[in-house]
């Protein structure tokens, strides 16, 4: 950010997808430590366009720091609608938990970098300051601020805005609006076609060759990158859906085998992460994949991904 490397994407951001892969990965360390941990969200007047990813990383920042300060209680990420102009959307995120809360003193300074609360918490809690000092510059850059409000032993509410635009980039982006709409595209023009789906994670793997087979695609499955490197060679895709971190043979190692051989090379590969970050969206596409899915994988967003 500070060397001004940091480039804002313009993309559908889907809200629920963003809530969703932040529970995934905090849902297993706030039950070990009995938090619970409840999302909110308000519905937005209108589809809205800006960096998915930077915004997950800056609530994911937030809720990080509330679940690590919070020993009972719960930890509440809530998002609404602030205001709207005539081509965009201010959009508000708020984390709300009921832990240690901050003394009035200690305040003003948390939003700068390599500050904490109390320093002298780092050897209990860790952390190097920067989290919040980033959330504040990633708002600021989509047009928002950033701020907080704390009872001292009774909690903290930490929020940012950001200025989202209301205009798709590409208009062919919003061609499926609604999964009512991709599932009757799905079902009309790309029936029987065949997908491979490439997943470890046996559930995972199985909840989503439910969802394909149910608009009625063909699905084969592989369970490293190994087997789909073999199987890409022997039959003829029309898609494939490749998880990026598998034992022996990773999604990005295989999508460039698969990239060196004929058969391969025009066979459209959509990535499949819980690592929704931009760095991550550049890799895949490096390796020679076209498009990026964050898990867990929304039904409504893998449908608009697929029909488009």
């Amino acid at each position: 950010i500070e060397a001004g490397k940091f480039v804002l994407q313009n993309v559908p951001v889907h809200l629920e997808t963003l809530f969703e892969n932040i529970t995934s990965i905090l849902g297993q360390k706030a039950q070990e430590k009995g938090i619970e941990l409840i999302t909110e969200m308000t519905p937005l007047s209108c589809p809205i366009y800006g960096d998915e990813s930077r915004l997950q990383q800056a609530l994911l920042n937030l809720a990080t720091n509330a679940l690590k300060f919070t020993e009972h209680g719960y930890v509440r990420l809530r998002v609404s609608q602030e205001s709207q102009t005539e081509h965009t959307v201010t959009v508000r995120f708020e984390v709300e938990d009921t832990g240690i809360g901050i003394k009035p003193e200690q305040q003003p300074r948390l939003f700068s970098a390599f500050e904490q609360a109390d320093n002298s918490l780092s050897r209990k809690y860790g952390g190097t300051g920067l989290g919040l000092a980033i959330t504040k510059k990633i708002a600021e850059m989509m047009g928002g601020k950033a701020g907080m409000a704390s009872t001292y032993g009774k909690g903290s509410t930490f929020w940012f805005t950001a200025n989202l635009t209301k205009a798709a980039p590409h208009t062919s982006e919003a061609v499926c609006s609604r999964i009512d709409d991709a599932e009757a595209t799905i079902r009309q023009t790309l029936q029987g076609k065949r997908i491979l789906l490439v997943e470890d994670e046996p559930i995972n793997r199985e909840i989503a060759q439910a969802l394909l087979e149910d608009v009625g695609f063909a699905v084969d499955l592989a369970e490293d990158g190994a087997k789909a490197i073999e199987l890409a060679k022997t039959k003829a895709y029309d898609l494939i859906l490749m998880d990026m971190q598998m034992p022996h043979v990773n999604g990005l190692d295989a999508t460039r085998q698969i990239r060196q051989f004929t058969e391969g090379g025009d066979i459209p590969i959509i990535a499949m992460t819980a690592n929704a970050f931009a760095e991550d969206r550049e890799q895949c596409l490096e390796a020679g994949m076209n498009d990026f899915i964050a898990k867990p994988v929304s039904t409504s967003l893998l449908y608009q991904k697929l029909c488009t």
